[in-house]
């Protein structure tokens, strides 16, 4: 009985080391951001400080400067307007082609769907030249449509591969059956297939959103002023200025 209990009490000790280090890791980045954006210009770059405390008092001089002096809430609501826009082709695009891939009969289907992923694969560095192009006919050069036109070309392919995985687990039998209770192939796929798959079309929001938000070479080129710009580009570019960095 003691042995039991000392095993039991060494597996939970262990467990609970386990949780707390993984904790302490996954935390710190945020820790230190949150940290070091109240901080002192004179506390982040006296080496001799302790980094991981404040050393003088806080102050807001950084956020005020952020929020104040630079165009940092314009470049974040002009990519969360091009974040929704993207999802939303996407998700129209993407959802219907997917279930029309995975109910295809025969070979084609996977073949098809496995196409257009490797489409995803295809690296922007070959990419933006001829979407380049394609921007400049369309005449939106320096604007945020050139993102919302360009993006959906490698969050599309994403998508359908993704959701091609979410349809495959629904039985055919479950859309004859409603077929059968008098619906449309296109009312059993909204009213039956759509509901069950929300878990998977939350996680194409979830992805392609955060696909958007890491772009960076779209951004860069189609995009050159400072007040269009989104995140990813005008951080990097606008604020870190020669060896100094805000």
């Amino acid at each position: 009985m003691v042995a039991g209990l000392t095993r039991r009490l060494g597996s939970t000790s262990a467990r609970t080391i386990t949780v707390v280090v993984f904790c302490v890791l996954l935390a710190f980045p945020f820790y230190w951001m949150l940290i070091t954006t109240f901080k002192q210009t004179s506390d982040l770059y006296n080496l001799e400080n302790n980094p991981f405390v404040f050393n003088l008092r806080p102050t807001l001089t950084h956020l005020g400067y952020l929020f104040g002096q630079t165009d940092f809430v314009r470049w974040a609501l002009n990519t969360l307007v091009v974040g929704v826009l993207v999802t939303v082709i996407t998700l129209l695009l993407a959802v219907p082609a997917a279930y029309a891939l995975t109910r295809l009969t025969g070979r084609w289907g996977p073949r098809v769907g496995i196409g257009i992923f490797l489409t995803y694969l295809v690296p922007p560095t070959l990419l933006f030249i001829p979407l380049s192009r394609i921007v400049a006919n369309l005449g939106l050069q320096n604007t945020i449509w050139s993102l919302v036109v360009t993006y959906p070309s490698f969050t599309v392919p994403f998508s359908i591969w993704l959701l091609m995985g979410f349809f495959k687990t629904i039985p055919r039998e479950l859309e004859d059956a409603a077929m059968v209770d008098g619906l449309s192939r296109f009312g059993a796929f909204l009213k039956l297939v759509v509901p069950i798959s929300v878990s998977g079309l939350l996680t194409v929001v979830i992805f392609t959103f955060t696909l958007v938000t890491q772009e960076f070479v779209y951004a860069l080129t189609f995009i050159s002023g400072d007040r269009n710009q989104v995140v990813q580009v005008g951080v990097p570019i606008f604020l870190v200025r020669g060896d100094v960095y805000y």
